[in-house]
């Protein structure tokens, strides 16, 4: 049997998207060095030197929106010309509601999507700004599965990372990781 056939056994499926579905042609060191370059321009000091650290702490020092608008300018141009990987091929074969759940901005989960014809084999889509919280936290997921009308229980999470484990997880989902497991992510 078919690993998709296993999935249908859920009432919903929800993907992460940057390593499931596709590989975002992003070069995170040159993104983590822009975020710093807001930072430093600003003239504040580094809460640290890790791209998801420095997001989260730009709300306490007056950056959230120019750290985020920068990773998501970054996200958008790698969503164009990602490479579609061999798991978004099951996406269309769904019979049951299909999510996409990422840490990547929505706009960038949408433009992948779009770009590989999965747009319309999507039912709903959760970045990291369409809600308050982000991967590992629950409510990204949460808020996924409550757009699909599916109980957490009843659903499944296929990802690539231990953040993704790790938000399935406290989201009271079962999870699979794509291919052999977690990557660095």
């Amino acid at each position: 049997m078919p690993a998709y056939g296993k999935r249908d056994r859920y009432e919903a499926v929800v993907y992460d998207l940057d390593g499931t579905l596709v590989e975002l042609d992003v070069d995170w060191n040159v993104v983590t060095t822009a975020a710093i370059e807001v930072y430093e321009s600003a003239g504040v000091e580094l809460p640290s030197t890790r791209l998801w650290d420095l997001l989260e702490e730009a709300a306490g020092n007056g950056l959230r929106s120019e750290v985020e608008s920068t990773i998501a300018a970054y996200e958008r141009e790698g969503a164009r010309s990602s490479p579609r990987l061999a798991l978004a091929d099951e996406v269309h074969d769904r019979s049951v509601p299909v999510g996409v759940c990422s840490l990547n901005c929505e706009a960038a989960c949408r433009l992948a999507l779009e770009t590989h014809d999965l747009a319309d084999a999507v039912d709903a889509v959760v970045g990291r700004d369409t809600v308050a919280t982000q991967k590992p936290a629950p409510e990204p997921l949460l808020e996924t599965l409550g757009q699909l009308e599916a109980a957490p229980a009843a659903s499944l999470f296929v990802g690539d990372s231990r953040r993704d484990e790790l938000t399935a997880q406290r989201a009271g989902t079962a999870f699979e990781y794509v291919g052999d497991g977690p990557s660095g992510h």
